[in-house]
């Protein structure tokens, strides 16, 4: 159980040495592709990283699951195709952005949960990932459902956490990457 400020979270502890800098090893960026408006200013940055860094991206994708009743069965089971098919095309268009702003295939991953745990699993489960990058709404409705989630647990996050603004241009994100 990860604890955070009072906050129990279900998932793992970061049990696992980060191997990102170590001989034979490479380091990643792991970013989370979702619905939101911001998420190619994440895609943008963690590529330009990865070309500075000598590094790669790995992509998420968050499914999260239904609640359903037993008589639903067949129609969640439709849902859960359907939400899968759509994570492939969000991970398909987010990838061809990286390639071609970086010209790297990233490594796609796509997991079904609540977002904090398969988030923590996934840098638990790959030591070469040394920071999360994330993008923020520039609008009034606030930074984003990760990014708010993600704010009360920052001092004991396992890895490093860069977010980019939303409202920044490709050639504002390219003089800071």
């Amino acid at each position: 159980m990860w604890q955070h400020a009072g906050h129990a979270h279900a998932g793992t502890c970061m049990t696992s040495k980060r191997l990102c800098f170590e001989p034979g090893h490479k380091p990643k960026c792991l970013v989370v592709v979702d619905d939101t408006a911001e998420w190619d200013r994440a895609v943008y940055y963690a590529s330009r990283w990865a070309i500075r860094a000598g590094g790669g991206v790995v992509m998420l994708r968050i499914i999260e699951p239904e609640q359903q009743t037993q008589e639903w069965l067949g129609v969640a089971d439709i849902m859960r195709a359907e939400a899968q098919e759509a994570a492939e095309a969000a991970l398909d268009r987010a990838a061809g952005r990286a390639n071609g702003i970086a010209a790297i295939t990233p490594e796609r991953v796509i997991r079904e949960g609540a977002p904090m745990e398969q988030l923590l699993a996934v840098i638990d489960e790959d030591p070469e990932i040394a920071m999360l990058v994330l993008a923020a709404n520039p609008g009034a409705e606030g930074p984003g459902p990760l990014v708010s989630l993600l704010a009360h647990a920052l001092g004991t996050f396992p890895i490093p956490v860069t977010i980019i603004s939303g409202a920044l241009s490709d050639q504002s994100v390219d003089s800071l990457s």
